[in-house]
C-alpha cells in the first residue's frame, strides 16, 4: 500500500505515468541499477531514460525519508498525550516536508524560551484575554496575575503574555505561509564587507560583493555561493530579507480586529498590545526562522545547478572522443624541471621514459630535439599527447620543430621523424587536471611502484588521449577542474551525481572485459570493488575471457550480478560475435531465431545489410521482450559494439600569440573549451590564460544556456573584445565565428 502511495506521489511530482513509476520501483527494490533499467527494461517503464529513472529514484529516497520523519512525529505527540484524529490526519496526508515541520512546530521539544517562561508563570489566561481584544482596560485585567516576586506588576504581566502571543504568530502555520509568500516574491539577498576584512589581500576576490544587492529569485547560482563562500570566510556579512513594513503589516491586519494601521484610531487597548506582539514575533522570531529557511532553500538551488553544471561537464569530459588503441608518446610539459616523456604501446603499457630540457632556464634544446627523435623512431610512436599545464605551449612548439625535422640535420625539413615518413605522429593538448592527485594516489603506486609520480603523471597524459574515459575513472571528479565552488556544495548530493555520472558514462560506452582496469570495471553495472577485483584477479590466474558465460565462475559473481553487468561488458574476437555487443544474453536466443529463420548464422546476420532488412521484428514479440529491445538489437546488430563517442580532432593554436601580451582586441583566434559555467566559457588560447566567453558574447540570438552553444573541449574560434592584463583576464566572443 506504502509503495503504492509512493508511486502515485512521484509520477505526480515528475509527470511521469504512475504506471511507469510503479514498474521502476519494483526494478531499483530489486537491486537493479539505472543504466540496466534504461537499456534492457524499456518494455517494463515505457522506455524511461536514465534522466528520469533517476529522478525517480532520488524522489523515492526524499519520500522514504519523509516517512520516516512522520513516524518520528507522529510518536513524539503521541508521547505528549496530544494526537487527536484531526492531526494523526493532517500527517498522514502531508507529503511537504516544510509543510510538516510547520504542523509540528507547536509540539517540537525546544529550548526553554520566554513564551514558556510565561506560560508556566500562568500567563497563558491573560495572552488569551488579549488576542480576544474585549476588555477595555487590559491593565486592571493583568493585576490579577501580578503574584509576588515573579511577576510584580501589571506591565510585567502583560509582556510576559505578548511574549507568549509572539510565539503562537511565529509558530502560526498561516502566519508562516504568508512570510514565505513574501520572501519568495520580494526577498533580496544583500551583501556589505566586513569593514575590518575590507582592505586584506583575501578580500579582494570578493570585491564585487563588498555593497551588493539583487532579488533573491533573480540570483544565480554561482553568485549566490560566491557569497556564501566570501561569508564562511569571514569577509562577507549576507542577509535575506523581504519588505518588513508591509509583512507586519500584514501580520497584525491578521491578528489585530479594525486594524487600521500600527497607530491607526480604531485600535482597542488590547489590540495595540496584540500588534506590538505581532512586530516582536516577527522580528525575534518568526523572520529570522524563515530567513534562515530561505537562506537553506536558495544554498540548496544554488548547489544542485552547480552540481548539475558539474555534472554535464563531467559528462561531457568522460565522453571526450578517444584515440584508440595507438602507439603514444605522452609528455608533461615543464620548465625549470624539464619536460618528463613517456612511450605507450597501444595497450597503455609503459615502454620507457626520461626527462628533456628543451626550455629556458636549461636550454638543452638540441639534445632533446635528438632525444625525441630517437623514442619517435625507437618505439614507433603514432600520436604525441602534450598536457595543457605550464610550457605547454611552448612544449607544443618544441615538438611540431621536431616533427617538421628543423632540429635533425641529417633529414628534410619537410620530412616526418615517425616510424612511417609519409605518416608523422599528430600532435594533441590534453587537460592534465587531477593528474598531479592520480600520479600520488594508491592506485598509481599499484600500477607503477618502482617509478616516481612524475612518470605517473606523464603515463596519465598519454593514456588520457589513448581512452579519456578509461583513465579519468581513476581520479576522484572533484579533482578533474571541470566544476565551480565544488568545496562549497553538499558533498554527498555531489559525490551521489558525479558517481551516478560515472556510472552512466562506463556502462553507456561499454568496456573491454579483458583489458579494462579494476577502477574503470567497477563503475560497470552491477559490480562495484569486490567483483572487479575478483574479475582482475580470475583474469590473471586463467587468462583472457573468452564468453560471457564464464563470468559466471567468477567468485561470488552470482546470477542477479551476471543480469545487471554482461550487457555492459565486451569481449573483442569473441567466438559468438554477441559477446562483442550491446545485446544481452538473456537475448541472445532471440537473434539465434533471426538467423535461423534466415537460414545464415548470427556472424552472417551482422555481417549481410539484405538478411537484416528481411527481418520482420513483430515476429519476434513475446509477453516480455517488445518492439522497443527489438529495435535495439537490430541497431545493436549493424554495428556490434559501436563506440558511441566521436572521433577525435588534432588542434593547433595560432602561432602569433603565446602570451597575454601578444593578443591585440579584434584578433580571431582558433580555442579550446575548457570549462563551462552558467555565465559562460572558459577557453584556451595558448596564452597560459584561458579567456572568458560570456554567455551574451557566444550568439547573436539569445541563448538559455552555454552548453546550448559549446561542448568540453570543443574547438572553437573566438574574438579578442577586452584584455585586462592588471586582473590578468581576457574576454572573449563568439558572435559571427564559427
Amino acid at each position: 500500500m506504502e509503495k503504492n502511495v509512493f508511486a502515485h506521489l512521484i509520477a505526480q511530482h515528475l509527470s511521469i505515468q504512475e504506471r511507469a513509476v510503479e514498474n521502476t520501483l519494483a526494478l531499483l527494490d530489486e537491486g537493479c541499477t539505472i543504466p540496466f533499467i534504461s537499456r534492457y527494461r524499456k518494455e517494463r517503464t515505457g522506455g524511461l531514460d536514465e534522466v528520469k529513472i533517476a529522478a525517480i529514484s532520488d524522489q523515492y529516497e526524499r519520500v522514504k525519508e519523509i516517512q520516516k520523519r512522520k513516524e518520528t512525529i507522529i510518536k513524539t505527540i503521541t508521547d505528549l498525550e496530544k494526537m487527536t484524529p484531526e492531526l494523526q490526519k493532517r500527517i498522514d496526508d502531508c507529503w511537504d516536508a516544510t509543510e510538516l515541520e510547520d504542523i509540528y512546530l507547536p509540539y517540537k521539544p525546544k529550548r526553554r524560551t520566554r513564551a514558556q517562561v510565561a506560560r508556566e508563570q500562568g500567563l497563558e489566561p491573560l495572552a488569551k484575554i488579549l488576542l480576544l481584544q474585549r476588555e477595555r482596560y487590559p491593565e486592571r485585567a493583568a493585576e490579577r496575575f501580578v503574584r509576588g516576586d515573579v511577576i510584580t506588576t501589571p506591565a510585567d504581566a502583560i509582556k510576559g503574555a505578548q511574549d507568549i502571543i509572539a510565539e503562537i504568530v511565529s509558530e502560526d502555520e498561516r502566519s508562516r505561509q504568508q512570510l514565505r509568500g513574501a520572501f519568495r516574491r520580494q526577498a533580496i539577498i544583500t551583501s556589505k564587507v566586513v569593514k575590518a576584512k575590507a582592505d586584506s589581500d583575501e578580500a579582494a576576490k570578493y570585491s564585487d560583493y563588498f555593497d551588493w544587492s539583487e532579488p533573491l529569485k533573480r540570483c544565480s547560482s554561482h553568485r549566490l555561493l560566491a557569497m556564501r563562500r566570501g561569508e564562511s570566510e569571514g569577509i562577507l556579512r549576507i542577509s535575506i530579507s523581504p519588505d518588513d513594513e508591509e509583512c507586519i503589516e500584514r501580520l497584525q491586519h491578521h491578528y489585530v480586529f479594525n486594524y487600521k494601521g500600527v497607530h491607526g484610531d480604531l485600535q482597542s487597548p488590547c489590540g495595540k498590545l496584540v500588534a506590538e506582539a505581532v512586530e516582536d514575533g516577527y522580528k525575534r522570531l518568526l523572520k529570522p526562522s524563515i530567513e534562515t529557511e530561505f537562506a537553506a532553500l536558495s544554498k540548496e538551488k544554488a548547489d544542485d545547478e552547480a552540481i548539475r553544471v558539474f555534472a554535464e561537464n563531467l559528462r561531457q569530459l568522460l565522453l571526450g572522443a578517444p584515440l584508440g588503441q595507438k602507439r603514444v608518446m605522452g609528455v608533461d610539459p615543464g620548465f625549470r624541471t624539464g619536460c618528463k616523456v613517456v612511450c605507450l604501446d597501444a595497450q597503455g603499457n609503459l615502454l620507457h621514459h626520461e626527462a628533456i630540457f628543451p626550455h629556458p632556464p636549461v636550454n638543452k634544446r638540441m639534445e632533446a630535439a635528438m632525444a625525441v627523435q630517437k623514442m619517435l623512431k625507437k618505439y614507433q610512436i603514432e600520436a604525441i599527447s602534450i598536457g595543457n599545464g605550464t610550457a605547454s605551449r611552448e612544449t607544443n612548439d618544441f615538438i611540431r620543430d621536431v616533427l617538421a625535422g628543423r632540429y635533425d640535420v641529417s633529414s628534410s625539413p619537410k620530412k616526418s621523424v615517425g616510424g612511417d615518413l609519409q605518416s608523422p605522429p599528430q600532435v594533441f593538448t590534453v587537460s592534465e587536471d587531477g593528474a598531479s592527485v592520480y600520479s600520488a594516489s594508491k592506485i598509481a603506486r599499484d600500477e607503477f611502484p618502482d617509478e616516481d609520480v612524475t612518470v605517473r603523471g606523464a603515463v596519465s597524459i598519454g593514456r588520457r588521449l589513448m581512452d579519456p574515459l578509461a583513465e579519468l575513472v581513476k581520479i576522484d571528479p572533484k579533482s578533474i577542474g571541470v566544476g565551480q565552488y565544488q568545496h562549497d556544495v553538499d558533498q554527498t548530493k555531489l559525490k551521489h551525481s558525479l558517481d551516478q555520472t560515472v556510472e552512466s558514462c562506463v556502462n553507456n560506452v561499454g568496456v573491454n572485459l579483458n583489458t579494462a582496469s579494476q577502477h574503470l570495471l567497477m563503475y560497470v553495472s552491477g559490480l562495484g570493488p569486490t567483483l572487479a577485483k575478483n574479475i582482475i584477479d580470475y583474469r590473471k590466474e586463467n587468462g583472457a575471457f573468452t564468453s560471457r558465460t564464464q563470468l559466471k565462475k567468477v567468485p561470488r559473481l552470482g546470477p542477479s550480478a551476471f543480469q545487471q553487468c554482461a550487457g555492459f561488458l565486451r569481449i573483442p574476437g569473441a567466438k559468438n560475435p554477441l559477446d562483442n555487443s550491446a545485446v544481452h544474453p538473456e537475448s541472445y536466443a532471440i537473434v539465434e531465431q533471426m538467423a535461423k529463420d534466415q537460414n545464415c548464422t548470427v556472424a552472417d546476420l551482422i555481417n549481410n545489410k539484405e538478411k537484416r532488412e528481411a527481418i520482420d521484428i513483430k515476429r519476434y514479440v513475446t509477453a516480455e521482450v517488445g518492439i522497443p529491445t527489438l529495435t535495439d538489437i537490430m541497431k545493436e546488430l549493424e554495428k556490434p559494439g559501436r563506440d558511441p563517442r566521436q572521433q577525435i580532432e588534432e588542434f593547433e593554436f595560432d602561432s602569433r600569440v603565446n602570451t597575454v601580451d601578444d593578443l591585440v582586441e579584434g584578433m580571431e583566434l582558433p580555442g579550446i573549451v575548457t570549462n563551462i559555467t552558467n555565465f559562460g566559457a572558459f577557453v584556451d588560447i595558448g596564452v597560459h590564460q584561458d579567456g572568458l566567453v560570456h554567455i551574451s558574447q557566444m550568439a547573436n540570438r539569445r541563448i538559455a544556456h552555454p552548453t546550448d552553444v559549446v561542448k568540453l573541449h570543443q574547438h572553437i574560434r573566438v574574438r579578442v573584445i577586452e584584455v585586462d592584463r592588471r586582473r590578468n583576464r581576457i574576454s572573449l566572443s563568439m558572435k559571427g565565428l564559427t
